[in-house]
């Protein structure tokens, strides 16, 4: 059984890839280095501006084509950067017929958030509790 990346250890030395250890090395939810691959994905413009549009299209996802129309980007590059984002576990793919749909990876999105907030303010809630109210009081960014 493989979990998710963000749950379990990284490959051993020997290549066998350790899968039934939850991941505790550095967080409990994303560990450094995937983390960096994912601030690295969403560090290039081009890349940011998928990653909002496709959380902004929600479940329905939107086509390779149509994302290279709505960022006016090239059909290679914008593939390049689809692979990309993919790999760092932001977005993830399906076929649907002969296209290719791609989707916010909410749990992936989420994972890197725990990251970053997981120790917030050392347990401070009075300093970390107006941060989580700005985010679940900003109606114009809520997708609920």
């Amino acid at each position: 059984m493989v979990l998710n990346w963000w749950r379990h250890s990284p490959k051993q030395p020997n290549n066998i890839e350790v899968d039934m250890y939850p991941y505790i090395w550095f967080s409990r939810y994303m560990d450094t280095e995937k983390a960096l691959e994912a601030f690295g994905a969403i560090s290039q413009r081009s890349r940011l501006d998928i990653l909002r549009l496709l959380v902004k299209a929600g479940a329905d996802g939107i086509a390779a084509g149509e994302i290279a129309d709505a960022i006016q980007g090239k059909q290679n590059t914008t593939s390049t950067n689809l692979a990309i984002l993919t790999r760092s576990g932001l977005i993830a793919a399906s076929r649907e017929g002969r296209s290719v749909i791609y989707r916010a990876d909410y749990s992936g999105i989420g994972a890197l958030l725990a990251f970053l907030l997981e120790d917030c303010c050392g347990g401070r809630a009075e300093i970390c509790g107006p941060l989580l109210q700005t985010l679940s009081d900003d109606k114009r960014r809520s997708c609920c």
